[in-house]
């Protein structure tokens, strides 16, 4: 999640707020893109990625 915000500022964005410990157990940090449009980075260490990098939701 931190290397995604360096990544995303390293591209012309704006670091909104750092990485942090979310209530719910993940970390999450948010930036804007050029344009001014907010997006939020997060991990949840509760949903494991498959096989194709997608997320896994428990059944």
């Amino acid at each position: 999640m931190d290397a995604t915000l360096r990544e995303a500022v390293a591209a012309g964005g704006r670091l909104v707020r750092a990485g942090e410990k979310a209530p719910w157990g993940g970390t999450r940090g948010y930036f804007a893109d050029p344009d001014g449009f907010l997006w939020e980075v997060c991990f949840n260490p509760f949903f494991p990625l498959g096989e194709n990098g997608f997320v896994t939701l428990p059944e």
